[in-house]
């Protein structure tokens, strides 16, 4: 059993690893399907890759509930590494979580597992953070929507395989809807719910 001593460290300069990871996720919300790089210096538990661990440092505090997969929760290390360093309280109802941190992405539960947000308050809906295999090769997925000019073009090992299909319940549930960050190392990728796929491909 890992005790608080134990734990990794968190980010080694706080306030410019958060700004500069901040300004990483901006860039990845503002041109989805772009890879941007994570370069703040942190600590991760086992299972949780470095990207994820840098945007959890940066975005959780508590008041954002949170939902670990069975990959993130198989042992305790992520949920006290995520409680030291940011005070963020983990869930067992995935419906009222603010982000969902999914290590074995194969294994994603339905979306309705999810809170999908209301018309009046749409920011209140779960964000998923996939860690999935690769963000430069792979199957190639073109991109539209709003961020995008004309089209973007996503190379990328994701799972699960039909991650596209299921955000495609995001256009009849506009303005609520599921948002998806993609990490593979320290590259991120933001599927916001106004991203839609047009072509995929080998």
């Amino acid at each position: 059993m890992t005790t608080v001593a134990e734990l990794p460290a968190g980010f080694a300069d706080k306030v410019l690893s958060a700004q500069s990871t901040f300004r990483s996720v901006m860039d990845a919300l503002a041109r989805p399907g772009s890879v941007q790089l994570i370069t703040a210096k942190v600590g991760t538990p086992a299972g949780m890759m470095r990207g994820a661990a840098a945007i959890a440092l940066t975005l959780f505090d508590h008041d954002t509930p949170i939902w670990l997969d069975g990959a993130m929760s198989a042992t305790s290390d992520v949920a006290k590494w995520l409680k030291f360093h940011t005070s963020a309280p983990v869930v067992a109802d995935s419906s009222i979580a603010h982000f969902a941190l999914i290590g074995d992405a194969q294994n994603l539960p339905p979306f309705d597992h999810f809170a999908f947000g209301s018309n009046e308050y749409p920011d209140r809906s779960t964000t998923l953070i996939l860690q999935v295999d690769s963000l430069t090769q792979g199957p190639a997925f073109e991109l539209k929507g709003p961020g995008i000019d004309g089209s973007a073009l996503l190379q990328a090992m994701i799972q699960p395989r039909d991650l596209f299909e299921r955000l495609a319940v995001n256009r009849t549930l506009f303005p609520r809807g599921i948002d998806v960050v993609l990490v593979h190392g320290d590259q991120i990728v933001a599927i916001p719910r106004t991203t839609r796929l047009v072509a995929s491909g080998a």
